[in-house]
């Protein structure tokens, strides 16, 4: 038997009726009675009772009626969710990001977005060190990643360029570097730099002083870094998002007034990915930047 054998039994069922089943079908009805004759004697039993005017199950197809409902809607189950994954509409997406990637708003804005177009796909979404997340993307731990650029990747991914910002000075509410009303980066020479997970700010920052840095201690996310800072123990370049987010005490933020340099947010992917919630993540991605 086929799965339209079950669908043809439910008709008759529902009816009552031979021809009024058929014509809902949209066979012939003696087509849908050699159906249900072929049914039978598969199963070696009657299914129906009939007489002139109407058909009534029998007790064997009463039993047969609840199976071949739950049958057939396992199968209508079973053949939607294909096309569901196939659409990009169902599955699950492992999502890795640095914490500047929440500060910024883009995390928000990009997962709100994609949630409400596909609610049927499960995002696992985490915080991770930056430098583990592209060989993560790139190994299969992780679909997608959003990192701080720029950075070096594996020829196996892609970055799609997002938000881009300045950096920020945050000093100690204790230094002297306060009392000045402009801070040039040449005035950073004998300082030491407490360093986030991007440390392309903190060269910067020091290239166009014309100094060469004092590194301190870099412990990983923003949230410690700012806390070094607040402890005294050195001053940071940070993303300038970075100001509206993270109010420690005894932390003061200015701006370094020749300072050009910038970064930005990318959202990583593999190059060559083919699964349909992944790519739908990224389409969607670009569709708002």
């Amino acid at each position: 038997m086929e799965i339209r054998h079950f669908r043809y039994f439910l008709c008759v069922a529902r009816h009552g009726h031979f021809t009024r089943a058929a014509e809902q079908l949209g066979i012939a009805p003696p087509t849908l009675s050699r159906q249900i004759q072929d049914m039978e004697r598969e199963l070696g039993v009657r299914l129906f009772e009939r007489s002139q005017r109407e058909v009534n199950l029998t007790a064997a197809g009463q039993a047969l009626l609840i199976e071949a409902e739950h049958a057939v809607r396992q199968f209508d189950a079973a053949q939607l969710g294909a096309q569901r994954a196939a659409r990009g509409e169902s599955g699950r997406i492992e999502l890795g990001y640095v914490a500047s990637a929440a500060y910024s708003g883009m995390l928000q804005q990009h997962v709100t977005r994609y949630s409400e177009t596909c609610p049927g796909v499960r995002l696992n979404i985490r915080e991770l060190p930056m430098a583990e997340l592209p060989g993560m993307v790139r190994d299969g731990l992780l679909d997608l990643a959003y990192v701080r650029s720029p950075m070096e990747l594996p020829d196996e991914l892609q970055a799609i360029t997002l938000h881009q910002e300045g950096f920020v000075l945050a000093l100690p509410a204790s230094s002297r570097i306060n009392e000045v009303p402009h801070i040039p980066a040449s005035r950073l020479a004998n300082e030491t730099f407490i360093l986030p997970e991007q440390i392309s700010g903190t060269l910067e920052v020091a290239a166009q002083g014309g100094f060469v840095p004092r590194l301190g201690p870099q412990p990983g996310s923003l949230v410690a870094v700012i806390t070094l800072v607040s402890l005294g123990q050195g001053i940071a370049v940070v993303p300038a998002s970075v100001v509206q987010r993270i109010n420690l005490p005894q932390v003061n933020y200015r701006q370094i007034v020749d300072c050009q340099a910038s970064s930005w947010l990318s959202l990583v992917h593999r190059r060559f990915e083919k699964a349909p919630a992944v790519m739908g993540y990224v389409q969607s991605v670009m569709g708002g930047t």
